[in-house]
C-alpha cells in the first residue's frame, strides 16, 4: 500500500497568505465525493470527477483505489490540478475502483491526517470512506469509542464511521455497515470502498447531494452531476434521502436501513454551493437561481440604470433579476480569476487593497449612473461593505444592493464551514443597520417564501419544512448533540482543545 502525503503540516497550521477578511466573509464549500466501480483507469476518472467537483473544496484531496490484491492512497494538500495531474501518481493508484474526496474542513481542522478519503485495515479487509456533511454526534460517539479503547489518528469526525464499521459484532459488511451509520446524526453522503463492493449512502433527510451514473458500464458515485459530465457519463438518478446503494461487479443493489423521514434537502446548495451546470434533486441550478433573481425583483424593486453582478456566484440571480425587473445588465465588476487562496500579503499596503485584488469596478460601466449590485448572501459583510465602495470610487451616482437569499442569521451544523453565530452580520443587525453598515442606498433580501417559490413550491411549510434553511431559519432539522448548550462549534471547548494536537 502506498500512502503519499504532500506537504507535511500540522493541524495547527494557521492559514496565512490568505486574503483573511474576504475568505471569512462568505460560507465556504463544503466537500465533494467521487466514486468509480469497474474501469481500469478508474484513478484517472476519480481525479477528472474531483477536478470537477474542485468549488466544493479547495483545501486538500485524496484517493483510495484497490488492484484487486491491495490497496493504494495518494493524499496532498493543495488543489486536484497541483498534484493529482501528475503522471507518477496516476501510476501508483493501481486498480478498477476508486473513491476520491476534495475537502475543505468544517470538523477537525486542516491537516494531513485529515485528509479523507480515511482508510484503515479491518479484520477482514481494507475499507475507504469519503464524506460529505457533518455528523452531529460524532464527538461524543468518538468519547464512547475511546472509553472502550479506540484510538484515534485523526480529529475528523469521518473516522467514527471506521470505528463503528470495525467494532461492529455483525457478521456480514453490509450488515456493520448499516448499523455504523444508523447510529450518526446530522448529515453525511458517503462514499465507501472495500476489497469487494463500492457504497453510497445518503443520511435520512437527504441534506447533501450524491448522484448515480454509468460510463460504459462502470458505475459511478458522485456528489453533482457536473462530475458526470466532464467524464461524458450517463447520469442514472439522485441516491434517495436514507438510500444505500451497494455496487459490486453483479451490479447496483438498493437497501433502505433507516426509517423513513420527510427529506430535508440543503437549500442553500442552490443558493451558491453546488455549480450552476449541475442538477441537485431534480432541479437545474442554474434555472432554479436566475428564478431567485427573478423573485428578488419582484420583492425589492429599485429604480436604478443597470444590473450588476458580484462574480461569479451573484451572476445568474443577477440575469433573473434584470430580465424581471427590464434592466440592463452588465459586468460592472470583473473578477481576476488568477488570485489563488494562497495569495501573500507580505505588508499592510497591499493587505490594505482587500478586495481590488480579486474584483475591479468596470468604470466605463457605472461611472454616473444608479447601479444595483446583486449578490447570493451576506455573511460578515466586510467584503460587501468593500465592493460598494469600490463602485462609488469608479463614480456610481447610487448603489444599491439586492441579496439573493434571506438574512444570514445562524450557523451551519451540517457541512459547511461558516462563522460563528456572533460574527453574521444578520444575527446581529437588523436590515437598515446592514444597509449603514454597507453604505448602499437602500439593501433588500429575498423572502424565506420567495426563495422557497424560485426552487417550485408555493411556499415553506412551516409545519414540517420542505428543505434544510436552519442558516436562515435557525429550523434544525436533526438533533445537534455535540453542541446542545453551545452557541456555535466554534465555541466547543474540545474543539478547541483538538486544535492543540
Amino acid at each position: 500500500m502506498a500512502d503519499t502525503l504532500a506537504s507535511p503540516v500540522s493541524d495547527q497550521t494557521s492559514r496565512e497568505g490568505q486574503v483573511t477578511d474576504e475568505a471569512d466573509d462568505h460560507f465556504h464549500d463544503e466537500c465533494g465525493v467521487f466514486g468509480i466501480f469497474g474501469r481500469q483507469d478508474a484513478a484517472a476518472i476519480v481525479t477528472l470527477g474531483l477536478h470537477a467537483l474542485q468549488h466544493r473544496g479547495q483545501e486538500a484531496a485524496g484517493i483510495v483505489s484497490f488492484d484487486g490484491s491491495q490497496f493504494h492512497i495518494e493524499r496532498h494538500v493543495g488543489l486536484i490540478g497541483d498534484t493529482f495531474t501528475k503522471q507518477a501518481v496516476i501510476d501508483s493508484l493501481k486498480g478498477s475502483r476508486a473513491i476520491g474526496h476534495t475537502r475543505y474542513a468544517t470538523t477537525g481542522g486542516s491537516g494531513v491526517r485529515n485528509i479523507q478519503p480515511l482508510f484503515a485495515e479491518l479484520a477482514d479487509g481494507g475499507f475507504a470512506v469519503a464524506h460529505n456533511g457533518n455528523i452531529t454526534n460524532a464527538m461524543t460517539a468518538q468519547r464512547n469509542l475511546q472509553k472502550q479503547g479506540a484510538i484515534f489518528s485523526s480529529t475528523s469526525d469521518t473516522e467514527t464511521i471506521l470505528h463503528m464499521v470495525a467494532t461492529s459484532k455483525e457478521k456480514d459488511f453490509n450488515a456493520r455497515f448499516i448499523e455504523a451509520v444508523r447510529q450518526l446524526e446530522g448529515a453525511f453522503s458517503l462514499v465507501a470502498l472495500s476489497s469487494k463492493k463500492m457504497i453510497g449512502c445518503r443520511d435520512p433527510l437527504g441534506i447533501r447531494p450524491l448522484v448515480l451514473g454509468d460510463l460504459d458500464g462502470a458505475w459511478i458515485l458522485a456528489s453533482e452531476t457536473c462530475a458526470l459530465d466532464i467524464i461524458g457519463a450517463r447520469f442514472v438518478r439522485d441516491i434517495k434521502p436514507g438510500e444505500m446503494v451497494v455496487i459490486t461487479s453483479k451490479g447496483v443493489n438498493s437497501h433502505f436501513p433507516f426509517e423513513e423521514a420527510k427529506p430535508r434537502f440543503c437549500i442553500f446548495e442552490y443558493v451558491y454551493f453546488a455549480r450552476p451546470d449541475s442538477s441537485v434533486e431534480g432541479r437545474n441550478v442554474y434555472d432554479v437561481r436566475k428564478q431567485i433573481g427573478a423573485e428578488l425583483a419582484r420583492e425589492n424593486p429599485v429604480e436604478a440604470d443597470l444590473v450588476v453582478p458580484v462574480p461569479d456566484s451573484g451572476t445568474p440571480a443577477a440575469i433573473g433579476f434584470a430580465q424581471a425587473a427590464g434592466l440592463p445588465f452588465e459586468l460592472g465588476i470583473i473578477r481576476n480569476h488568477y488570485v489563488g487562496r494562497t495569495f501573500i500579503q507580505p505588508t499592510d499596503s497591499i493587505r490594505h487593497m482587500g478586495v481590488k485584488l480579486k474584483h475591479n469596478a468596470n468604470r466605463r460601466m457605472i461611472e454616473g449612473r444608479r447601479v444595483v449590485l446583486v449578490d447570493d448572501s451576506i455573511v460578515r459583510g466586510t467584503t460587501s461593505q468593500k465592493i460598494v465602495q469600490m463602485v462609488r470610487d469608479a463614480g456610481a451616482k447610487e448603489v444599491h444592493m439586492r441579496i439573493a437569499s434571506p438574512p444570514t442569521r445562524a450557523s451551519c451544523f451540517y457541512g459547511v464551514d461558516t462563522p460563528e453565530t456572533a460574527k453574521l452580520l444578520a444575527s446581529r443587525m437588523s436590515i437598515e443597520e446592514m444597509r449603514d453598515f454597507i453604505r448602499v442606498d437602500s439593501l433588500g433580501f429575498l423572502s424565506i417564501d420567495g426563495l422557497y417559490r424560485a426552487v417550485g413550491e408555493a411556499a415553506r411549510d412551516n409545519d414540517a419544512p420542505q428543505f434544510c434553511d436552519a442558516c436562515f431559519t435557525r429550523d434544525y432539522p436533526t438533533r445537534l448533540l455535540d453542541h446542545e448548550g453551545a452557541d456555535n462549534v466554534r465555541t466547543l471547548s474540545i474543539l478547541a482543545s483538538r486544535a492543540q494536537l
